[in-house]
Parts: C-alpha cells; structure tokens; sequence
C-alpha cells in the first residue's frame, strides 16, 4: 500500500511532468494568437524573435507569456529529473530542460531591434546578447534531445534522432535568413523554418512528458 507522503510525491511528479505538456501547448497558443495583434506582421516571413523585438506592439505580451512558458519547462525539467531515478541519461535530459528553462528566463534581457532600426546600425548590446542566448538555447534544446534517444527503446530513439534532424536542417536554413533581417531584406520564409524547428522541439517535449508519464504509471502499480 502506497504511503501518504509517497502518494504526495507521485501527485507532484505528475504536476510537473504536465506542466512539459502545458509549455508546448502554451507556446504554441502564443505563436497562434500574439501575432494577430500585429496586423503588419507575417509568421511565414518574420521570425519570432520579432514579435518581442524592442518597440514591437506585441512585446510586452509575449514577454510576460514567455516568462510563464520558461517556468514551465524548468518545472519540466525537475519532473524529468525525478522520473529518471536509475535513469541516468534521462536524469541528463531532465537537467538541461531545467536549465534550459532557468535560461529563458534572460530573453526579457536580451531584445532585439527592429529590422530597421538593425539595418540603420541601430543595433545594442542586447541584440548581441540575443544572438548568443539563442545558439545557447538551442544546444542545450538539441543536447537535451540527444541525451534524450539513449534514455529510452528504439521508437523513441528514432523519433529524438530524426527530431534532431528536423531541427538542424530547418536551423540552417533559418541561420541563412539571419543576415537578411539585420540588413532589413525580404526573408519569404524566415518565420516558417523557424516555426518548424521551434514546433519539432515542442513535440519532442510532449512525446517526452508522455514516455515519462507512463514510467511513472507503471512504477506506481509495482
């Protein structure tokens, strides 16, 4: 019979392995919704960045709503951790989600400009400590994912390896359009290569929350 304090223990570590859930669909929903209050901005041509640019109507928004994405999956993270108890690639995986939440909560530090204000030499220190969070975000993202495909069987592994895939191809190509935003030049799918990096990771996460939800599932039962 399952104790009080483990029955307690149990209930949070389902918490925290929705809340990987919750942040997917959650960043999803912002990628949706947020860019329907810029009338003049494209999804397919203009990266997400743009939407939380400095001087960008919807930056304050996006802020607020990211901050809750990033505690989020730093919650994530620590449900990861916990589930990977005898796991010790998983017990990885669920250390650089962690951190990798904890480090989103610097992009409200780190805006970029505009196009054209970049393309006038309007560009600050924040645009520069921009760029570095996001190649740091990323590795940790494709890190994590790695680290990822040896925690579990063959489908999983299969799955996190070809999300890694997906992730590095549709990177390049967004890397490509980089210098055409600073130089305020047409980036026809810019925000589309984006979205389907960023998307393939929010899956990957919930994929992720569902082989952990199960792991615990059956430990409970044992």
């Amino acid at each position: 019979m399952m104790t009080k304090n483990a029955a307690t223990e149990t209930d949070t570590q389902k918490i925290l392995l929705l809340c990987g859930i919750v942040s997917s669909l959650l960043y999803t929903l912002m990628n949706v919704f947020i860019p329907l209050l810029w009338p003049a901005y494209d999804s397919i041509s203009q990266t997400v960045s743009e939407l939380s640019a400095v001087g960008a109507p919807t930056q304050q928004l996006w802020i607020s709503l990211g901050a809750i994405y990033s505690l989020l999956v730093a919650a994530f993270g620590l449900g990861i951790w916990q589930a990977g108890q005898g796991n010790g690639h998983l017990r990885i995986v669920g250390l650089l989600l962690l951190v990798y939440g904890l480090v989103s909560t610097l992009w409200p530090f780190a805006p970029m400009h505009q196009r054209a204000v970049l393309a006038a030499g309007g560009a600050t220190m924040t645009d520069t400590m921009h760029l570095s969070l996001a190649a740091v975000t990323v590795f940790i993202m494709v890190l994590a994912m790695a680290f990822g495909a040896a925690a579990f069987g063959r489908s999983f592994r299969l799955y996190s390896v070809i999300t890694i895939l997906v992730m590095l191809v549709f990177g390049v190509l967004t890397a490509l359009d980089a210098p055409k935003v600073q130089a305020n030049l047409p980036t026809p799918y810019a925000g589309l290569w984006e979205r389907i990096n960023i998307g393939a990771f929010l899956l990957w996460v919930i994929v992720l929350a569902v082989y952990c939800y199960r792991i615990r599932k059956a430990g409970t039962r044992s």
